[in-house]
């Protein structure tokens, strides 16, 4: 048996104390941080008419999907547990897994709820958010600078 001397990983030089508030070995450890690695890309477009959201959720079903607004907030959760048997005359096999997150975004007054619409294509969730009539005819309040 020899032994190896220890070597830190290259990114530790990268990231210094003074530079960052974390520490590197501990990145993984961090809870701010595998919270947001868990929430899904988001997408966010605005036009004249209405607001356009993707969010990336690729592996899902539409039937995973639970989308409310509560509140002036637009809710959108996803749940999915597989689970997957295999036997044998010897052994049996069996393995789970699942995997969910959430996402919760404040929505503008100028968001007409009844006329929001949902589309789950190519782990996509689209989403069109009609704006209201009087936030359409608005003209951007033009300012004078003395």
């Amino acid at each position: 048996m020899s032994l190896v001397k220890f070597r830190k990983s290259p990114l530790e030089n990268l990231f210094t104390p003074d530079f960052l508030d974390f520490n590197v070995n501990n990145l993984l450890n961090d809870r701010f941080w595998l919270k947001k690695m868990n929430e899904p890309a988001l997408n966010i477009k605005e036009t004249k008419d209405h607001f356009e959201i993707e969010l990336a959720a690729p592996g899902y079903n539409k039937k995973d999907f639970e989308v409310t607004i509560d509140d002036g907030c637009l809710n959108i959760s996803a749940k999915k547990e597989e689970t997957k048997e295999e036997k044998d005359e010897n052994y049996t096999r069996k393995e789970f897994s699942a995997s969910s997150f959430e996402r919760s975004l404040q929505l503008p007054d100028s968001i007409a709820d009844e006329k929001i619409k949902a589309k789950y294509d190519n782990g996509i969730l689209k989403f069109s958010l009609a704006k209201k009539e009087e936030a359409k005819k608005q003209k951007p309040k033009v300012i004078e600078i003395s």
